[in-house]
């Protein structure tokens, strides 16, 4: 089985691009999924799940030129897992999906143009 990960949701800020010490260029932003469910009362309520996204190199360009805050997308890539020692001294778990396609499906965009 492979890692493999894909969503469709709605990008929640403007993505942050950078360039990493070697050069290479690395966009990050968020992208909000909804699931809608009934509660205990039998009403409908949607939940929202916000997953971390990093772009690299040619796919961090063109996230920098196409994408922005409320832009649908689907995304597929593979899920990484890092860790850190904050300063704090407390460990951190970073769980992010590494983009490898790109999308835009916005109902407001007349066609579907890949990334």
């Amino acid at each position: 089985m492979k890692n493999k990960v894909q969503l469709i949701g709605n990008i929640g800020k403007d993505p942050v691009v950078t360039v990493t010490e070697k050069g290479k260029k690395v966009a990050r932003f968020s992208v909000a999924t909804n699931e809608s469910k009934r509660n205990k009362e039998g009403e409908w309520e949607t939940l929202t799940t916000w997953h971390q996204v990093v772009a690299w190199g040619s796919a961090a360009e063109l996230v920098e030129k196409k994408a922005g805050k409320g832009l649908e997308v689907a995304i597929s890539g593979k899920l990484n897992q890092r860790n850190y020692t904050s300063k704090e001294g407390q460990k951190k778990l970073i769980t992010e999906i590494i983009a490898q396609n790109m999308m835009i499906v916005s109902k407001n965009k007349p066609h579907k143009r890949p990334f």
